[in-house]
């Protein structure tokens, strides 16, 4: 019985791991569609591409890759949920975008990238609380503090101001979406893992 259970727990979180993961995709697609700027680390992506051949899929599966590397170096193993975020956040990028057409009228451009960040808060609320490991960035984030000694709070900061400025000088797209999103996105995220069934792994 002990070990029915815990199967039936391993398939919910992970249902909910994919699940998260694809929403995230989406909201990023969304707020990409709505051509108002975009997240701190998807403007660098986005400034990435512009001089590499490479999708926004892609380039986001690079750029977590090397981060689960620095955050190995910095004490941070990666879970199953740090590869699978690395991997398919980005594979659901680019299946996603072909569906997706370019917005002229801007309330809808305003409604799309509204509800692409509230998408992204859900589906960071779903990984999070799948409890099969953080994210590459968030391990980025989570090694940096452990070194340093200084708090989560100014650790995520520091990194995306900086990733920000890089993206921004690569020529990303930064705008009132950027604006929107790092002034939603925390408390956003904050609300979902509240409402969210957390899922701990048991013995």
């Amino acid at each position: 019985m002990d070990h029915f259970h815990r199967e039936k727990h391993t398939l919910f979180s992970y249902s909910q791991l994919i699940s998260g993961l694809f929403l995230l995709a989406l909201g990023i697609v969304c707020i990409l569609k709505s051509d108002l700027g975009m997240s701190p680390w998807n403007v660098f992506h986005m400034g990435t591409i512009n001089y590499l051949p490479l999708s926004l899929g892609r380039i986001t599966q690079i750029t977590g890759f090397i981060l689960i590397i620095l955050s190995y170096f910095l004490g941070i193993m990666p879970g199953i949920g740090t590869m699978l975020n690395m991997i398919l956040i980005g594979v659901f990028i680019d299946f996603l975008t072909p569906f997706f057409s370019s917005i002229d009228l801007l309330p809808f451009r305003f409604v799309f990238l509204a509800t692409g960040i509230v998408l992204i808060a859900i589906g960071t609320g779903l990984y999070i609380n799948s409890d099969l490991g953080a994210g590459p960035r968030d391990s980025l984030m989570l090694g940096l503090s452990k070194k340093t000694g200084k708090s989560i709070r100014f650790i995520r900061a520091s990194i995306e101001i900086t990733v920000l400025i890089i993206g921004f000088l690569l020529g990303g797209p930064v705008g009132i979406g950027t604006v929107a999103f790092s002034l939603s996105i925390g408390p956003s995220v904050q609300f979902f893992l509240k409402i969210i069934p957390k899922q701990g792994r048991k013995g």
